[in-house]
C-alpha cells in the first residue's frame, strides 16, 4: 500500500476541522489522504438496496461529502474514502500501521478528552505505531489554516533514544518550510534552592550541560536538514509545563511515547498527556523505542 495521511471521520465538527488540517498535511507531504470511517454494522459491499434500507447510506455519503469539499480545496491532491466494518478504536489502530500519520479531531480542554467516535483517542494514541495528530477546531469552526511558515515545537528528552522523534519533527518543519524549537524542560533540583531563591551557579551548569545533550542529539538532524532552522531552549521547570508553555502561538507541538512501557505505567507520560489535553495547536504523538 502507498503511503498516506489517514484521518477518522465520525461526522463532528472536530473531525471535520482534523480532516481539513490533514488535507494540508498530505498535500505538504506528497502523500494520498485516506478518509476513514469505522462502524461495526456496515454492511459487506456492493449492497444494491434503495438508500431508505441501505445501512452504509449514511457512512457512504459522510464519506463522499468529505472527499468532495477536500478535493474542491485541494484539486492536486489524492483523497480516498474507506469504509471499516468494525470497532473504531480497532480500525484506527490498524490504520496507523499503515500510514505515515493518522489525524484525529480533538474536543479541547476537557478532563476526560474524548477525541473520535466517543472515547477512543487515548487508547489509540497509546497504542499506535505511527505518529497520531490531535487537532483541535479553531474558533471559526473552519479547520487548522496552513501553517506553512510557523513554528513547530518539538518536546526533548535527553535520556534514551529519540531518533524516531527527531526524525517526525525535522521532515515535519522541512515538509512546511517552518521553523523549528526544540525544548527540554528540567526542574530545579533540591539543592539548588537557597532561602533568598535559587543558585544560580547551580542553575547555570544545569543549563550549559543540557545544551551540550541537546546539541549532541540534533547535530546529526542538522546535517541531514540543512534547510531547517533550529533553536534551542532549556527552561528551568517540571518538563510537562515547559513544553506546553513553548508550544503557545506554535503551528504544532510534538511529544514522543515510549512504545514498550512497563505494565503498571501509564500508556502515556506525563508530558505527553499535559501536550494532549492542554496544547493548544495540532499536537502529534510520536512513539520511539
Amino acid at each position: 500500500m502507498q503511503p498516506v495521511v489517514t484521518v477518522g471521520l465520525d461526522g463532528s465538527p472536530e473531525s471535520l476541522a482534523a480532516a481539513r488540517w490533514a488535507a494540508d498535511e498530505a498535500e505538504r507531504r506528497k502523500l494520498t489522504l485516506r478518509l476513514l470511517h469505522a462502524w461495526p454494522l456496515l454492511a459487506p459491499e456492493p449492497t444494491h438496496v434503495p438508500s431508505e434500507v441501505d445501512q452504509n447510506y449514511w457512512a457512504r455519503r459522510l464519506v463522499h461529502t468529505a472527499q468532495a469539499e477536500l478535493q474542491a480545496r485541494h484539486p492536486g491532491l489524492s483523497v480516498v474514502g474507506s469504509l471499516v466494518a468494525d470497532d473504531a478504536q480497532n480500525a484506527l489502530i490498524q490504520a496507523a500501521k499503515e500510514s505515515e500519520v493518522l489525524v484525529l479531531g480533538s474536543r479541547g480542554l476537557e478532563p476526560v478528552a474524548s477525541y473520535f467516535l466517543g472515547d477512543v483517542s487515548m487508547p489509540v494514541v497509546a497504542r499506535a505505531e505511527r505518529p497520531v495528530v490531535l487537532v483541535r477546531v479553531p474558533s471559526d469552526g473552519e479547520g487548522a489554516a496552513p501553517a506553512s511558515a510557523e513554528r513547530v515545537v518539538v518536546a526533548l528528552k535527553l535520556h534514551g533514544s529519540s531518533d524516531d522523534l527527531l526524525d517526525f519533527a525535522f521532515h515535519t518543519a522541512a515538509a512546511r518550510g517552518a521553523p523549528l524549537q526544540a525544548v527540554h524542560g528540567r526542574s530545579v533540583p533540591l539543592h539548588a534552592r537557597v532561602p533568598w531563591g535559587v543558585d544560580h551557579n547551580v542553575t547555570e551548569d544545569i543549563t550549559r550541560d543540557a545544551l551540550k545533550e541537546m546539541d549532541k542529539a540534533l547535530r546529526p538532524w542538522h546535517e541531514k536538514y540543512p534547510q531547517v532552522d533550529v533553536t534551542v531552549g532549556i527552561r528551568l521547570e517540571s518538563p510537562a509545563e515547559a513544553v506546553v508553555r513553548a508550544a503557545e502561538g506554535a503551528g504544532m507541538l510534538l511529544v514522543g511515547r515510549r512504545e514498550h512501557r512497563p505494565g503498571l505505567a501509564p500508556h502515556l507520560g506525563p508530558v505527553a498527556q499535559a501536550a494532549v489535553h492542554h496544547g493548544r495547536c495540532p499536537v502529534a504523538v510520536v512513539p520511539h523505542a
